[in-house]
């Protein structure tokens, strides 16, 4: 049972999406998927009283880095328009994973819960001010700091080895089709519902389940 005495809990969801050319094959989904995790972190804040959800969004290339939230609070977002997804260019993985982490970290106490959300279908190959290091040595500090770091990659990499070269225990590939990128969200949104509902209950994940749909038996 809740108290009203008990603290709001507040969790921050960095989402960054690649926005490379590559992405154009399944930009539809991307689009309509990113567009149901924001639903799904609204229906989150209603769920769960005693949370706050707030939510930075940044979808990159090596043209642009666009910021469509930063630091919102979940119950003032609102979906995407389509023209707000555009792929094209390059892909400065390192740059935006560093530029998101570090921008958030900057917004959060002690006290708070975050869970890093990065999807991108291609590897890094033009990042100009963070590197593999840079990344990994402050993502294996802050979770040490209720940080949760999940990297979803499609089937064309080695999703496993990409995520384990960050220090990122949590990771999910799926196929770049229609029928792949939108299990993927689903897998994604469920994971989230379940990891919010562990939060509520100040209970912790077990490193590299995140996605196991198993666990919510």
């Amino acid at each position: 049972m809740k108290t009203k005495e008990e603290k709001t809990k507040r969790v921050f969801n960095l989402i960054i999406v690649d926005e490379s050319g590559s992405m154009s094959i399944i930009r539809k989904q991307a689009f309509t998927g990113m567009n149901e995790t924001l639903q799904t972190i609204r229906q989150m804040s209603e769920k769960f009283p005693n949370q706050e959800q707030r939510v930075t969004l940044v979808t990159f290339d090596s043209g642009h880095t666009t910021w469509h939230y930063d630091n919102t609070p979940a119950e003032k977002t609102q979906d995407l328009s389509w023209n707000a997804y555009n792929p094209g260019g390059g892909t400065p993985l390192y740059d935006a994973m560093g530029l998101g982490i570090s921008k958030v970290n900057a917004q959060v106490s002690e006290d708070d819960n975050v869970l890093v959300t990065v999807i991108t279908d291609g590897e890094e190959n033009c990042s100009h001010e963070w590197t593999l290091k840079m990344i990994r040595t402050m993502i294996e500090k802050l979770k040490k700091q209720n940080w949760t770091f999940t990297l979803i990659g499609t089937d064309n990499l080695d999703v496993e080895t990409m995520a384990h070269s960050f220090a990122i225990d949590e990771h999910l590939e799926f196929c770049q089709d229609v029928e792949g990128t939108e299990e993927m969200f689903r897998c994604e949104r469920k994971s989230r519902m379940r990891f919010n509902g562990l939060v509520s209950c100040n209970m912790e994940m077990a490193p590299g389940s995140f996605f196991r749909e198993d666990e919510e038996k």
